[in-house]
């Protein structure tokens, strides 16, 4: 019986392997890092499966884990949308990400997501992060965690959006859109890591 129970496991573990699972979470990121699973499929409100390759711009990639339901997201969708238009302007793509698997029954199911992208106006990738697979890729623990690419898919920044989480207005210091028109430009980045500060990715325990 005991010797079942292990082959079962070690099938079960294969299984999980050869389709993507990832059981840990790796630690964030580290900046010059390559973008990691660059070319897994991930279901985008549009009802089309996309890669990060596939949305990836000239000058980079944006990408931005977050959900639906997190009030550090809501406060931070108008500078979502604001960073929508300034990648596009500076030919960088842009992918947001939801990794909130244990709600995806909930508020972070599919049809929310597309009911809310439609009402936020989204005009980028939002897009499904099964048993949040890229998630625990990317080390990212918040929404929004931010991590920016560069034209070569090597990490060169990662954390908040700015440094006012809660009132866009009084901000200082816009670090992820500076980010954006930095690599653009094909100047120096000058912050490349920060904290992010938000809602923890409801992984499935």
């Amino acid at each position: 019986m005991k010797k079942i129970m292990i082959f079962s496991s070690a099938v079960l573990l294969t299984g999980l392997i050869a389709t993507g699972f990832r059981l840990t979470i790796n630690p964030e990121l580290e900046i010059g890092s390559s973008m990691p699973d660059a070319d897994h499929k991930m279901m985008d409100v549009s009802g089309k499966e996309v890669s990060l390759n596939e949305v990836k711009g000239t000058n980079g990639t944006l990408v931005i884990f977050s959900c639906n339901t997190c009030p550090y997201v809501k406060l931070s969708e108008s500078r979502i949308k604001e960073l929508g238009t300034v990648t596009s302007q500076n030919k960088v793509g842009m992918m947001v990400v939801n990794s909130n698997e244990a709600q995806r029954s909930e508020e972070d199911s599919f049809d929310a997501m597309k009911s809310y992208a439609k009402e936020q106006g989204y005009t980028f990738s939002y897009v499904v992060d099964k048993n949040s697979n890229l998630a625990n890729a990317f080390g990212a623990t918040r929404t929004p965690h931010c991590f920016l690419f560069d034209k070569n898919g090597k990490l060169v920044y990662r954390g908040a959006i700015d440094d006012n989480i809660k009132e866009p207005n009084d901000a200082k210091e816009h670090y992820l859109k500076d980010a954006v028109v930095a690599i653009a430009a094909g100047k120096t980045i000058k912050t490349n890591s920060t904290k992010s500060v938000g809602c923890s990715i409801k992984r499935v325990e």
